[in-house]
């Protein structure tokens, strides 16, 4: 769930000391850690910790806090990175697809690329029939794509979301 509508403008980016970097870090590790935990581990206390997180929400650094679920555990397994080019790249047309990607769970990253596509979705499914039936019926029914390459990922060897 995102934290607050108020954002800083990104021309005008925070500035942020080694504390700032080392609370980024640890709660980047552990969304669940305390305050307490925090200031324990930064040498600084309580209060300050607080004021520093809430700034770091405040300027929208900090954009939500998660949960990371293990995608074979709850049937989620097969990860498709799949390619996808429009046949017209009108501002319209691009807003169309982006509305019909927003409005799909199994889409959990979509990205605007350059190159021979137009679009990078990851998509997870329970199996290859669960991921068929998404192509064909779901994803194959947008309007305007031209075309369309899925990649079917074999094995993880890196995946994070710390970006510190």
């Amino acid at each position: 769930m995102p934290l607050s509508p108020k954002t800083e403008n990104s021309t005008n980016p925070v500035q942020l000391d080694a504390k700032d970097l080392a609370i980024l870090r640890l709660l980047q590790h552990n969304a669940r850690i305390t305050v307490k935990e925090i200031s324990e581990q930064i040498h600084l206390s309580t209060t300050p910790v607080h004021e520093r997180i809430k700034r770091l929400e405040e300027s929208g650094i900090i954009r939500q806090y998660v949960t990371l679920l293990d995608a074979e555990k709850v049937r989620k397994g097969l990860k498709v990175i799949c390619y996808v080019s429009l046949k017209q790249h009108s501002k319209e047309a691009g807003s169309k697809f982006i509305r019909r990607i927003l409005d799909m769970p199994e889409v959990v990253e979509c990205y605007n690329i350059s190159g021979e596509f137009d679009f990078m979705l990851k998509i997870v499914a329970e199996n290859m029939n669960s991921y068929y039936d998404f192509h064909v019926n779901r994803l194959g029914e947008v309007e305007n794509i031209g075309n369309i390459q899925s990649v079917f990922v074999m094995g993880v060897i890196k995946e994070t979301t710390a970006l510190l």
